[in-house]
């Protein structure tokens, strides 16, 4: 179960917030919010009614607080009391957090507020308290009753953290130049405040909207997945067997990113009164409140066939079925009274089956995550046991190899035992295993030789690397080594990409943009942060230290270049056709003879001859007269097919005018003669039934072009797709 918290965010809204310092085009407060409300979104998105927000605004235009009959607490405003904060109470602090009019408001005053704020919601319950303070110092306080804040914030154990617009931190390098006295003061004040208190932070908002990009990992409880006995032997036949009490935990577990969700519209408001889905959020699961969404829910119905039902099919209860097996095309039905034939009878267990010597096992034979087991907690003789058995593994190094049930009457799964030693910690890790039937195994050719078919092996082989290729890569792998690529805090060499600092790209960058989505429904995503895209390329200085490397890998393994396929062949642009890897261009060749541009196109050899006249087409008219007579051409061989004799060569046909016409970006001619097409079949004009050729057709994924292959169509993809519906 996860800890109670409660932070209060006090916020400063004063007239001075809105101008922009530093070179910023953001205001002051725009950039301080950014700060909060990934904070807020964070506690938002944990759903837990145990993590509870409030915001506290300062030098606000109006004042509500419970202090407010006090000239000190003027302008300070409570947006919200502590309590969990959902969407609707985020749109609502979106609203309220603006700039004031004003630059009255004591900082003090505000933090007093929020102290209270905590004392009245969590008493001397179990909370997590947290009071930060976002704010520029630019108006004057009361520091009178300082040490009386501090002695309570103290007694309290809230932990306080003060973050300055452009407040100066020698350490981060940030420092303000031409800084006002007033605001020099306020900084001193603030910093001799966090120097009094317990478990205080002062800093310079600079710093802590940079640490924004760097993801924050998650720390989660583990829970046991097994809490029994480790033995070696048969304990209840033999004396002399080994029995331990010991618990099982993950040690690492995957973070997934959040699912998304199904809302349809409320059928009792119209479309103008529902709200954007984007910031929608459901109360219960069952309905959003005025939001105007609510969640979909899944009916399953089931049905048998029936004659006599309207239909042929009637529908039955779930309870009226019964469940059966598929053996080959047969369902092979079992009752409920026979069902415990089906079940594997197990009880809880771990039982070391073998050991293993640690040299001879091969690491990609682990299957799912590792977990540790220790010995039960408070039990002094299943730690000398059980660090008795670790150090006898270590020593011999060795694995043991054991039999997990977890729960009763689940399925057993074999278990990989090492041995870990810390000087203040002892466990053994372990790690699935397969069973005989989970490896397939293949064999592939030798990579360093040729074996022909005769049997003869070949080391000299056009697919081999010769030596001057094997050098020339060993270099340009040394080259590119990223162990010592990166520098440490004193620039000594370190690895570049270390574990802790790789975060996965797609489940931080979705909590990134759901996130800002929640704060900012109309705008466009951020860019991802830098740290997500660090490591999707290699370094730039590397790349460049390895060029020569890897000129000489493409100039020994003769590497050339593939020109890419030509695609928007249409009249006018330039460089539309790749010059050919020989000499020789065949189809300059044929398109030399003036003669075969206007060549009628002889049925026997339409096809060849179709992309003869659209390679050396120097118009439209001549693509238009080329489609049309091979349409006429189709046509014929329809008409004249005994069966689907002709059917093939039509399909075909029809498919190399599509190819062709998509490369000229000319959707309007394949379109016309494929609606034309379908209308004479579904008429039978072409001598009586023909569907079977459109079912063709379909079977070859032949359809209208639509726009995803050319803008210029008219039709979207799946009205291409509905089109060859016959209808």
């Amino acid at each position: 179960m996860a800890g109670k918290e409660a932070t209060v965010y006090i916020v400063d809204c004063g007239r001075t917030m809105g101008e922009s310092g530093e070179g910023r085009t953001q205001s002051n407060l725009g950039w301080a919010l950014d700060y909060v409300w990934d904070k807020i979104t964070s506690t938002v998105a944990t759903g837990r009614k145990t993590t509870l927000a409030g915001v506290v605004g300062l030098r606000t235009d109006g004042t509500e607080n419970d202090m407010a009959d006090e000239a000190e607490y003027q302008h300070i405003t409570v947006f919200q009391d502590l309590s969990q904060i959902l969407m609707p109470q985020l749109r609502k602090l979106r609203n309220e957090l603006v700039v004031s009019s004003t630059d009255a408001g004591d900082a003090i005053s505000a933090l007093v507020v929020a102290v209270q704020m905590i004392a009245k919601t969590c008493k001397k319950l179990q909370y997590a308290r947290n009071i930060v303070l976002v704010t520029d110092a630019r108006a004057p306080m009361d520091a009178s009753d300082l040490s009386d804040i501090t002695a309570k914030i103290n007694e309290d154990n809230i932990e306080l953290l003060i973050l300055g617009v452009d407040f100066n931190d020698p350490e981060y390098g940030v420092k303000e130049q031409e800084k006002e006295d007033i605001k020099q003061e306020n900084e001193d004040v603030f910093r001799s405040l966090c120097d009094d208190c317990k478990n205080a932070t002062f800093g310079t908002l600079v710093q802590a909207i940079d640490e924004l990009g760097i993801p924050r990992t998650k720390n989660t409880r583990p829970v046991h997945s097994y809490k029994g006995h480790l033995t070696l032997g048969n304990p209840e036949e033999y004396e002399t067997a080994l029995s331990i009490n010991v618990e099982r935990y993950p040690k690492i577990m995957q973070a997934k990113p959040p699912t998304a969700s199904k809302f349809v519209m409320r059928g009792d408001m119209s479309a103008s009164q529902v709200t954007q889905p984007s910031s929608a959020t459901l109360s219960n699961g069952n309905g959003a409140g005025d939001e105007g969404l609510a969640a979909v829910k899944n009916a399953r119905t089931y049905q048998v066939e029936d004659e006599n039902a309207p239909g042929g099919k009637k529908e039955v209860e779930s309870d009226e079925l019964s469940k059966g097996y598929e053996y080959g095309r047969t369902a092979v039905h079992i009752s409920e009274s026979d069902r415990n034939v089906t079940t594997y009878e197990t009880t809880p267990s771990l039982d070391i089956i073998g050991f293993v010597d640690k040299s001879k096992y091969e690491r990609y034979l682990e299957m799912d995550r590792s977990c540790l087991i220790i010995a039960s907690r408070n039990d002094d003789q299943a730690s000398m046991a059980l660090s008795a058995l670790i150090h006898a593994l270590f020593e011999l190094d060795s694995y043991a190899v054991a039999r997990l049930v977890a729960k009763e009457n689940s399925q057993p799964r074999i278990l990989l035992l090492a041995p870990n030693i810390e000087p203040d910690f002892e466990c053994l890790y372990d790690t699935e295993l397969p069973f005989a039937e989970d490896i397939r195994s293949y064999k592939f050719p030798p990579l360093d030789r040729v074996v022909t078919v005769s049997g003869k092996t070949l080391k000299v082989h056009r697919n081999l690397p010769n030596d001057e290729l094997q050098y020339a890569m060993s270099e340009y792998v040394d080259r590119m080594d990223l162990s010592t690529f990166g520098k440490d805090d004193e620039g000594n060499e370190t690895e570049y990409a270390p574990m802790d600092e790789t975060y996965s790209p797609m489940l931080h960058r979705i909590n990134q943009v759901i996130k800002h989505r929640a704060i900012h429904p109309n705008t466009d995503p951020p860019e991802p942060y830098e740290i997500l895209t660090r490591y999707s390329q290699p370094p730039a200085e590397l790349v460049k230290q390895s060029q020569r490397s890897l000129d000489r890998v493409i100039k020994a393994a003769d590497v050339k270049r593939v020109p890419p396929k030509a695609r928007g062949k249409r009249f006018g642009r330039k460089g539309r056709e790749e010059k050919p890897l020989s000499d020789l261009d065949v189809g300059a060749l044929l398109a030399s003879d003036p003669k075969r541009k206007t060549k009628r196109i002889d049925p026997k050899n339409a096809i060849p001859e179709f992309k003869q006249v659209f390679s050396s087409a120097a118009d439209i008219e001549a693509i238009q007269d080329a489609c049309k007579q091979l349409k006429n051409i189709t046509f014929d061989w329809i008409r004249h097919s005994v069966g689907d004799s002709g059917y093939g060569k039509a399909v075909e046909a029809i498919r190399v005018m599509r190819e062709e016409l998509v490369d000229f970006e000319e959707p309007g001619i394949f379109n016309d003669f494929l609606k034309e097409l379908k209308g004479k079949i579904l008429k039978e004009e072409l001598s009586g039934d023909r569907k079977d050729m459109w079912l063709q057709l379909r079977r070859s994924k032949v359809t209208l072009i639509h726009n995803k292959e050319v803008d210029e169509s008219q039709f979207t993809e799946d009205e291409a797709k509905a089109f060859m519906v016959p209808k």
